[in-house]
């Protein structure tokens, strides 16, 4: 079944208004391709880092309005009335009409999404993929919505080729901030024993234990709402915390705490201006650094409890 999308592009300061004329009329759906804090969307929605490389690339200046006109009411009177209130709205828009299925509006997103292979032993992929898993990698299935990207953010795809590097089995791993938990489930397809994963953020919790449950590792992962200081208990093999780098240096002098003696800790999330105040503070805290990876500006820091 064919609808119409009249699709409304406004500069970025107009787009409250395109929005508001639109579901004003809409009857069907509303679509709205707003790409200027792309990152923080992500983080709010899915907690994930992999964000399609085209994605970044889209224009940030303007933001387009789609209106989905069913096959049962008048696109060409619908598309007179956005011009109506449009123009005595005083927006700068230009008003473009297509043809699209229903299901594929509802999918499209789908196309930027692909299996992502990391270090080697890893790979993400969306759960609509098929992935030939011929090198036998641990596979990551995530289900995020518009949100799960093919290309890699690089705080992400370092720490997971991290664990790729230091999972070697039977490890107790703490992911702080777990986010959508693909680190800690990521430890746990690699190999390790058990993971507990923090956030403070409730949503967080919940989409990492609907991917746990998804991976088959729900038995293996705890997802807990806190923060480190209220959650943490014992010691750890593994400790990973892709934050920032502020949080980072909160939380650092209550890291060598929680280490087993041969313990690594993985701080990500960096920016390269601000790795110098993040090992200073590290080594403050009594943590020694052994390893530092770098990729398109951004750092990965591992240490151990000196």
């Amino acid at each position: 079944m064919d609808w119409t999308d009249l699709k409304i592009i406004v500069p970025a300061e107009e787009a409250d208004t395109a929005e508001a004329i639109a579901t004003g009329i809409a009857g069907g759906g509303i679509y709205i391709e707003d790409y200027r804090d792309l990152e923080d969307q992500v983080q709010a929605i899915a907690h994930v880092d992999l964000i399609e490389p085209g994605l970044l690339a889209r224009d940030r200046t303007t933001v387009a309005v789609h209106l989905y006109v069913s096959p049962d009411d008048s696109a060409a009177e619908i598309a007179r009335l956005l011009h109506s209130r449009l123009t005595a709205a005083g927006a700068h828009y230009t008003l473009q009409a297509a043809g699209v299925r229903q299901e594929d509006w509802e999918n499209s997103w789908k196309q930027y999404y692909h299996p992502l292979e990391l270090g080697r032993r890893l790979a993400v992929v969306p759960s609509w993929e098929a992935y030939d898993n011929k090198d036998g990698r641990a596979v990551i299935t995530l289900d995020p919505g518009l949100a799960f990207g093919t290309g890699t953010h690089e705080t992400t795809a370092l720490c997971l080729e991290t664990l790729d590097e230091r999972v070697k089995g039977g490890e107790r791993v703490l992911d702080i901030g777990t986010g959508s938990g693909i680190l800690a489930i990521a430890a746990l397809k690699l190999g390790a024993a058990r993971a507990e994963g923090v956030d403070i953020d409730p949503m967080c919790v919940r989409t990492a234990g609907e991917n746990a449950a998804r991976n088959g590792v729900s038995d293996r992962l705890q997802v807990l709402i806190g923060d480190l200081s209220d959650k943490a208990s014992g010691t750890y093999d593994i400790i990973c915390a892709n934050i920032v780098a502020n949080a980072i240096k909160a939380l650092a002098p209550a890291v060598p705490a929680l280490m087993a003696p041969e313990a690594v800790f993985l701080a990500s999330g960096i920016i390269d201006e601000r790795k110098d105040e993040v090992i200073a503070a590290l080594a403050g805290a009594g943590l020694a650094l052994e390893q530092v990876k770098e990729k398109n500006g951004w750092v990965c820091l591992v240490c151990r409890r000196a």
